[in-house]
Parts: structure tokens; sequence; C-alpha cells
């Protein structure tokens, strides 16, 4: 396998619209992933995120627009012709082969010699962490394993696009955590443009260079990890992305208020009246002593506190009525000592987690 990006292709697809009676499955999407990236698409159920990856692949057409694998347009050019690697969700390998049947077959098809398939199926294999599995069944493997042999089959053949529909999404969580780890490492030894669906916003995060979030059948918003969570765009993605709860935001002048605080905050104010704040729970702290002049102070009350073993989720209501959630870590006896319902507090957030969206859904 090349340990380069050098022959990935960038992905270039231009307002690709496809409809299914008059329900819109993708609206004028446009998108751009760069040679070698690994992109994911994120989005709930019927988003409109598996149908761009079919678009990709070759298996679904659109009704209009334009897709380019590096400068050759791809639109018309039927799957088996697009070179791409593709893994699904039920991994679809054929259970009455071997492994390393399975893996070889993309070979096969394209009339490699038997030598040669023996040799890239043993370092595909290899690859992934399954060498000496080529004799097994697949019936005697574990879903990481069969996870593992879909991926090996993908790969096999050197493509220079890699396209994974929802690939983990049969794994137990461990297992599932620990593979979404080894598939990033996969990405950067093998160098392949990849485009990745789920559904799970974690997943995304661990994983990608960049996510595009899909909601209705358009890009709500296309960043880095970080930027995504930390700046979302709108609403939706701000909801979509982690936990928040939002305090719509009053403009008055240059002067901002929500939940009855003046508030003070060191990130971009969206233009326009309709704002709301941005409240990460983890971003939150109950207040024990006087806070600082870049600290946001909220009074409010306990409505209940849940234990959650690694942390703490502390629920209460603002003085206007509104309710925030306050997530903290848990260490040796502090449990025991958080205030309970009924008890007041002070909640503070520092200007610098002070995030001030456009209240609208995208």
């Amino acid at each position: 396998m090349s340990d380069t990006n050098k022959d990935a292709l960038p992905i270039t697809v231009r307002n690709v619209t496809k409809t299914y009676g008059n329900v819109y499955a993708l609206d004028d999407v446009s998108l751009d992933v760069k040679s070698g990236e690994f992109l994911t698409l994120l989005g709930p159920s019927g988003s409109g995120k598996t149908t761009l990856l079919m678009v990709l692949a070759g298996f679904t057409r659109p009704d209009c627009g334009s897709l380019k694998f590096g400068d050759e347009e791809m639109i018309r050019k039927p799957p088996h012709l697009r070179d791409v690697g593709m893994v699904f969700q039920n991994y679809a390998l054929f259970p009455h082969m071997t492994v390393e049947g399975n893996v070889g077959y993309p070979l096969r098809l394209r009339g490699v010699s038997k030598q040669d398939v023996a040799t890239r199926v043993e370092r595909a294999l290899d690859t992934v962490q399954l060498g000496g599995y080529g004799g097994r069944r697949i019936t005697e493997l574990s879903g990481g394993q069969k996870q593992r042999v879909a991926l090996a089959r993908s790969i096999v053949f050197e493509p220079r696009i890699l396209l994974m529909d929802e690939p983990l999404s049969a794994l137990d969580k461990k297992l599932r955590d620990r593979m979404q780890i080894e598939l990033r490492h996969l990405h950067e030894q093998l160098g392949m443009t990849t485009v990745y669906v789920t559904h799970d916003q974690r997943e995304a995060l661990t994983m990608s260079d960049r996510v595009a979030v899909v909601n209705h059948g358009r890009i709500m918003q296309l960043a880095g990890p970080q930027e995504l969570y930390d700046r979302p765009e709108n609403k939706f993605v701000a909801d979509f992305i982690g936990d928040s709860n939002f305090l719509s935001v009053t403009r008055e002048g240059g002067t901002l208020t929500a939940g009855g605080v003046k508030l003070r905050t060191s990130c971009n104010v969206p233009e326009g009246d309709s704002l709301a704040l941005m409240l990460r729970p983890e971003r939150i702290h109950l207040l024990e002593d006087a806070a600082d002049d870049e600290t946001n102070v909220f009074d409010a009350t306990v409505t209940e506190v849940v234990y959650q073993g690694e942390s703490f989720l502390l629920y209460a209501k603002l003085s206007d009525g509104s309710e925030v959630a306050v997530r903290g870590a848990i260490r040796a006896d502090t449990f025991a000592g958080l205030p309970r319902a009924g008890a007041p507090v002070r909640l503070g957030l520092a200007a610098a987690d002070t995030v001030l969206i456009a209240d609208r859904e995208g």
C-alpha cells in the first residue's frame, strides 16, 4: 500500500440536486474535498448525507449538477469505472468466501494475476492488522474483524478515493471508539481522499479534518472540528453538535442581555437583532468566590443533580425562568458536596465562552 497521498484526488461537487417527488434529498449542494482530506458528512437520519455519498459512488444519479474527481467529470460514469473504494454499513461481505477470497475479489474483477492477488491481499490484511487471517471464513470472524476485512477489500486495489457509509455503527461502544482511532491512523498512512458518513457527532469530531453538517439536503456548515464545536454558524449546528442550552438575547444599542444579565463577550457578534446565547454545559461553572470582570454571572436555583460516573449534570433555573445545565468532573467525595434541588447557586460563564449565534435553524 502506498504511504503517501501523491495519487489522492480532490472532489468537486457543484449545484447537485436530487429530488424524490416533492422531497429534496439534495438541494443545490456544492462542496470541495481536498486531496488527501478526511471529510465527514454528518447529520440526522434523512438529512441527505447518504444520498450525497451515493452520488459520489455512482449509485445515485442526481437530477442536475456537476461532480468531478480531479479534473474529470463523473456524473455519467458508472460506479465500477470510478475507481473508488467503498465500505458499506453492513460490510457486504460474501459469507461463502474466505477472508482472502473477499479481499481479493476486486482484484480478480480487474484481471490481476493470481500471484499478484495473493501478494496484494496479504499486504492489505497486514495493513488492517489481520495478517494470517486469509484462510478463515467470514462466519468465523467477530464484528470488528469483519469491519477490517471490508476495509481491506476497499483499499486492496489502491483507490485514490475512499467512501465509507457508517462502517462502525454495528460495533459496540468500546470497539467503535478504538476503531475510530485506527481508521484515522490508517487514513494518515494511506493518504486517500476519504469521505465518511455518520450521524454520530462525537465520531465526526474525533476522526475528521473537516466536517460538513447536513440537514434537509443542504450543508449547514463546513468547518474543522474545533471551529464547528466552538463557533457554530446557526442554531441547528449548535444544537446538533454537542449539548447546548439557548437563551434569547436582547440587543439595545451596544448592550446585549440574556437571562437577565448584561453579557460580556470576546467573541464575534452576528449581525441582526435575532440572537441566541449558546451555553455548553461544560463551559459553565459553579461560582463559590467573587467573579472577575471577564465572567458573566447568573443567579439560579438548582432543580436537579444527576450522577453520571465521571461527571455530574446539574440543572438550574435562572431568575427569568430559563433553564440551563452545568456539567463538571467528579473527584473523590465531590458529588456529596454539590448543592441539591432548591438551593441557590451562582453560575459563571467566561467572556471567551460567551458565544452568540444567529437565532435561526440554518
